[in-house]
């Protein structure tokens, strides 16, 4: 736990006395005060986070993590299990939605294996985008008993971290966070339901398009799970450890280190929403680091936007996950601080 907590103590809040002297100078451009809205905002925010007053968005990087749960045996998702490491395999060969969008960005794709199933078949030095951090095949089922131990929900933030770290030296100016894990909405719920407090009906959605009797089984496993382990939403890594993911855990200690790195942070859709929730708690100053880049159809996500205090860049009805939606927030952030640097 000691690389967590060395993270967290180098977490500071964002320069207010910046954020003003830029309120003055989009005050001072050729338009109209805060006739830009949003985009005025994204540009103090970032340069209150980054301590640059002439930002540039250059190296942009999304780190899309997969990870498998034990509980798809309850017949939670329309997908099986399988379908995670062909994914990856999609992601390595640059076919799936976030490629496409990633390259619309100009952001580079890490793809990080925390907690695959299946034994991945993959060779490098081709791979150069792919890091090996799994923590084990899997969590366990956690309608039987925690989905991780501590120790392992530590690891998977710390590897989080690691990863943040050792990318962080070949350059990030942004971040993205994205994931794979059929069945994640899934744990994800669970996580939403027990730090919100939120009605577990309210904050759980159809993931890849459940039919009503998969919709109601989900809510009951999810129910299940909470009264099983019973997660202290006063203590994250027990949340975590209980009825989370490794790739939940991995994204979390992504933000974490971003944020000590003063490096912005756009959180994906509702599974990054439910790493950001764990970070938030961790460290409440890692709100003033995150972007929402869009509200996910997953009707939780909503919940676990306004619990943090963030709001969302755009709502395109999206649900996809990959760090798809942060891909396209890109776009929009370095659209604002072209506003600040070239107008």
């Amino acid at each position: 736990m000691g690389k967590l907590k060395e993270v967290i103590s180098k977490i500071e809040s964002i320069d207010i006395s910046l954020i003003e002297k830029t309120q003055n100078r989009l005050d001072n451009l050729t338009k109209p005060q805060g006739s830009l809205g949003r985009l005025e905002q994204i540009a103090k925010q970032i340069v209150g986070m980054t301590r640059n007053e002439n930002p540039n968005i250059k190296n942009k990087v999304i780190f899309t993590m997969a990870g498998d749960h034990g509980v798809v045996e309850e017949g939670v998702s329309a997908f099986p299990q399988e379908v995670t490491p062909q994914m990856v395999y999609n992601f390595l060969r640059g076919g799936a939605g976030i490629n496409v969008l990633a390259r619309h960005a100009g952001a580079r794709v890490v793809i990080v294996d925390m907690g695959v199933a299946a034994k991945l078949d993959i060779k490098k030095p081709k791979a150069k985008n792919f890091i090996d951090k799994k923590i084990g095949p899997g969590t366990r089922n956690m309608t039987k008993g925690p989905a991780m131990t501590k120790g392992e929900a530590i690891r998977s933030i710390e590897a989080g971290i690691e990863v943040f770290e050792k990318e962080f030296t070949r350059g990030i100016d942004i971040t993205g966070t994205g994931d794979m894990g059929i069945g994640n909405t899934t744990p994800s719920s669970a996580i939403v339901a027990s730090i919100t407090q939120a009605r577990v009906e309210d904050v759980t959605g159809r993931g890849t398009g459940i039919d009503d009797k998969t919709f109601d089984n989900k809510v009951r496993v999810i129910k299940k799970a909470l009264e099983v382990n019973k997660p202290d939403p006063e203590d994250p890594i027990d949340v975590l450890s209980k009825v989370g993911g490794f790739e939940i855990g991995g994204l979390s200690g992504i933000i974490l280190a971003s944020a000590a790195n003063k490096v912005p942070i756009l959180i994906d859709g509702f599974i990054s929403g439910a790493s950001a929730l764990i970070a938030y708690k961790l460290e409440p100053k890692v709100k003033d680091y995150m972007i929402a880049s869009h509200c996910s159809v997953e009707k939780g996500h909503r919940i676990t936007l306004n619990f943090i205090g963030l709001k969302e860049l755009f709502d395109f009805d999206m649900r996809l996950g990959e760090g798809t939606g942060a891909a396209l927030g890109m776009n929009i952030v370095e659209a604002g601080i072209k506003i600040l640097t070239e107008m």
